[in-house]
This record gives structure tokens, C-alpha cells and sequence, in this order.
């Protein structure tokens, strides 16, 4: 008898040291888009055939619905959320039991009648700090265990936020600083584009540079719901920001403009409604610029970008390739170096798949009917793809890309998975999801 209990406490005690076990460093999701903002996860092990009786590891409501996305540190998961009128950052730990609770400045407002709202922007974290913000601009920054350590009112600094859709870009962490931009202004007068960028010190909230971004968009292109981007090799690095029908490298030590590329509102032809959303991606030896509306796509050469050139859009040693068509209007694009492919896909559910080096298009395939908006992660041979409507695609990476599975999980979603672990978290509107190996 003693034998037998001594083996069962084992078990239990083996069950528990798993559920708790932190995650390696180097497979943390510290921020949107996982690390390096390369939508690629170190994780091997994730479920691949998703199903909610075989490897749904939990499912725990939210009070609100939020297009953020959620992040993971060791043992812990950070998200933000809507709570009736309020904002709050939510911590849990692996098992999907709430460690606390902060309310976020701002009240909460429904921008869209498609229950976007403030909770848009997604939150950051260092293992001992976790900054997030809102559309409600005030920036905070709380211990790992939600002990507030200071917070800073945008609007109240830089200006009140004039932006049609709300200030959902999401601020990125690097080496110890917050970069953050706020491209905005009213559509109703003729007056160029005039935002600001901006770097912070992550742990004092003090401003360590400011510049002002200025181009000539108009109207609607003045407002940017992208997020900035560090391109980063072993001879440069330089911050991206991405909005007012430009592309624009910032020095990272001053904000300096670096570089800028337009030519995607072509003013020929201008859109006064091409306000960018997806926003770059990167790898070293290409920086994918998105535009808008089923516009061009640009592959950059980060090498041949200079600022004493005037437009790069002009040169065309400055490209690796250009589509005139095909860009994704929300999504993010992720580039699959391994696989030496580029994927993009649309707001309504259009996959492209690009050859990295020639731009060639081998695949073009609708792979759901209803609106996409998330950004697809990589994990092992498959990405993560999720629509408007909860379904999740888990999609074979190659340049000839079949579905392994796909799962309904029948509530909306706008927000990117996150990988660590050996676990998938889904953040719907009503709920956050973890799948693993049960």
C-alpha cells in the first residue's frame, strides 16, 4: 500500500513539475511577433493536429474583447483586455490561473461596430518588467509580479491622438529601450502628414530622443495602424517606421532619418484612403514592405538604402524584387528564410506564397472565405494561421503549402498566436486558448 501511494505522489508530483516547468529563455514570446519580430518560434513540439478533447490544454475567459495579442515568459502570460469601460493587463501562469490584475489608464471605447477597440495594442515584457499601453496612449510599466513602476500620458505630452480607427500601434522593447511611433493628424485639412517618433528609457519612462516624421499624405494615409520594426545584420541596425505613404529608417542612438522609401501610393494615381496596417518584416539581407487595399509589395536590399539619395522607390538596386499586386492589408508578412519563402495573406483569406530571392509567386490559393487579420507564426514544418471567425489553419511551410489540420473554435479573433513552449496560445474575444501536449 505504501508502495503504490509512494508512486502515485511521483506521478503527481512529475504532473505538476511539468505544468510548472518555465520555459527555456531563448523560446520566450516577449512581445508581438515573437522574438526578434520574426514570427518564428524555437518551439518543435507544438500540437500540430489541433483538437479541443485531445490537446486543448485549457481555455480561460476574458472580460472583454481585445485585437492584442498575448505574450510568454517563462512561466508566465501576459495580455491585455477590454473590462466593460476599462483597460486592464491580466497575468497567468502556465495552467491558466489569473496571478493579477492592472487596470490600465484610459477609459475603453468599441471604435468599429466589429468590436475593435482600445485593447489593440500589444503588451511587452524582459522577464522582470511588462510595459503595455492602449489606444488611450498612456503607457505603463509594472514589475514582473504587477507592482506599478511608472507610466507616461502620451496625449498629454505629444498631442492629442487624431486617428480614425484609434493609436493601435504596438511600441517594441530592444536593449533596453521603447520605441514607439504615433503617426496620425486630421483628414479634414490639406496640411502634410506630422507624427512623431519616439524612444523611451524602458525602466524610468524617461525620453531619451523625439523626432518629428513628416510627408506629404494627406487625408486618410496620414494615419498609421502599423508598428515599428529594428532591422538588424552584422553591420547595421536601424528602427523602421512604416505610415503617410513611406517606409522611413530611423539611427537608433538619435532617431535620425536614415532612409525613407515611397512609391507605394504611387501620386499618379493617388489613394487618399491607403492608410497602412501591415506592418514590415525582417530579416538580415531584406526588410518586406507591405502598402494597402491589394497594393505593391516591396523586398528591400537594407545595404543599398541611403538618405542622400532622395526616394529609394527610385532605385532600383534598392530592391531584391517588387509585386505590383498582393500585399496583405493587415496581416503582417513573415519571411521563412529556412524555407527561402515570403508569405502574405490578404484580408480576405488570399495566401501568397513568394520565392525570398527571386520574387516569383508559385502559390496563390484562398485558404478560408471569411476576413483574416492576424499574423501567421511559425513553429517546426507548419504555421499558424487564424480567421476572422476563429478558425485556425495549420498550414504545411513550402512553396506548395497543404493543410494539415484546421480547428473551429467559433469565436471571433483578430489576434496573433503566440508560441512557447511547446504551447500555442490563440487569444479570441472571448476567451484565451492553450494548446499542448497533454
Amino acid at each position: 500500500m505504501k508502495t503504490q501511494l509512494l508512486t502515485i505522489g511521483l506521478v503527481c508530483l512529475f504532473i505538476q513539475s511539468w505544468l510548472v516547468t518555465p520555459t527555456a529563455a531563448d523560446d520566450n514570446w516577449p512581445q508581438w511577433r515573437g522574438p526578434g519580430w520574426a514570427s518564428l518560434s524555437g518551439s518543435s513540439n507544438v500540437p500540430t493536429n489541433l483538437d479541443l478533447e485531445k490537446n486543448l490544454l485549457w481555455r480561460v475567459a476574458m472580460p472583454g474583447p481585445a485585437g492584442s495579442s498575448p505574450i510568454v515568459w517563462n512561466d508566465t502570460i501576459f495580455v491585455t483586455s477590454a473590462d466593460g469601460d476599462n483597460l486592464v493587463l491580466i497575468a497567468l501562469n502556465l495552467q491558466g490561473a489569473e496571478q493579477w490584475r492592472q487596470k490600465l489608464d484610459g477609459e475603453n471605447r468599441t471604435i468599429r461596430m466589429d468590436n475593435a477597440n482600445y485593447a489593440s495594442p500589444s503588451p511587452m515584457t524582459d522577464g522582470t518588467h511588462v510595459w503595455a499601453t492602449s489606444a488611450a496612449g498612456v503607457l505603463h510599466c509594472f514589475t514582473f509580479d504587477g507592482k506599478p513602476v511608472w507610466k507616461k500620458d502620451l496625449q498629454e505630452v505629444y498631442g492629442n491622438f487624431d486617428i480614425q480607427f484609434g493609436m493601435s500601434t504596438t511600441p517594441i522593447l530592444d536593449n533596453g529601450r521603447i520605441y514607439h511611433q504615433l503617426i496620425h493628424g486630421s483628414m479634414r485639412d490639406a496640411s502634410p502628414s506630422v507624427g512623431w517618433v519616439l524612444a523611451f528609457d524602458a525602466k524610468t519612462g524617461d525620453e531619451i530622443w523625439k523626432i518629428k516624421r513628416e510627408t506629404e499624405a494627406i487625408a486618410e494615409n496620414k494615419h498609421s495602424y502599423t508598428s515599428p520594426v529594428i532591422y538588424r545584420d552584422d553591420e547595421r541596425a536601424f528602427l523602421i517606421t512604416h505610415g503617410g505613404d513611406y517606409a522611413i529608417g530611423h539611427d537608433l542612438d538619435t532617431g535620425a532619418e536614415l532612409w525613407r522609401v515611397g512609391g507605394l501610393n504611387p501620386k499618379a494615381t493617388y489613394n487618399s484612403f491607403l492608410r497602412f496596417v501591415s506592418s514590415p518584416a525582417v530579416h538580415p539581407g531584406m526588410i518586406v514592405i507591405p502598402s494597402a487595399k491589394n497594393g505593391p509589395v516591396y523586398a528591400l536590399r537594407p545595404e543599398k538604402l541611403s538618405g542622400d539619395m532622395g526616394d529609394m522607390s527610385e532605385h532600383a538596386d534598392a530592391f531584391h524584387w517588387v509585386l505590383d499586386r498582393g500585399t496583405p492589408d493587415v496581416s503582417t508578412p513573415v519571411i521563412d528564410a529556412e524555407r527561402k519563402l515570403v508569405y502574405l495573406c490578404n484580408e480576405k483569406g488570399l495566401l501568397h506564397v513568394v520565392q525570398m530571392e527571386t520574387g516569383e509567386v508559385p502559390y496563390v490559393e484562398r485558404m478560408f472565405a471569411d476576413k483574416h487579420r492576424s499574423t501567421p507564426v511559425i513553429a517546426g514544418d507548419v504555421y499558424f494561421l487564424t480567421a476572422r471567425n476563429g478558425e485556425v489553419l495549420v498550414i504545411q511551410r513550402g512553396e506548395n503549402p497543404q493543410v494539415v489540420s484546421r480547428i473551429a473554435l467559433e469565436e471571433e479573433t483578430t489576434a496573433s498566436p503566440a508560441i512557447s513552449g511547446g504551447r500555442l496560445f490563440i487569444r479570441t474575444f472571448e476567451a484565451l486558448y492553450a494548446f499542448g501536449d497533454k
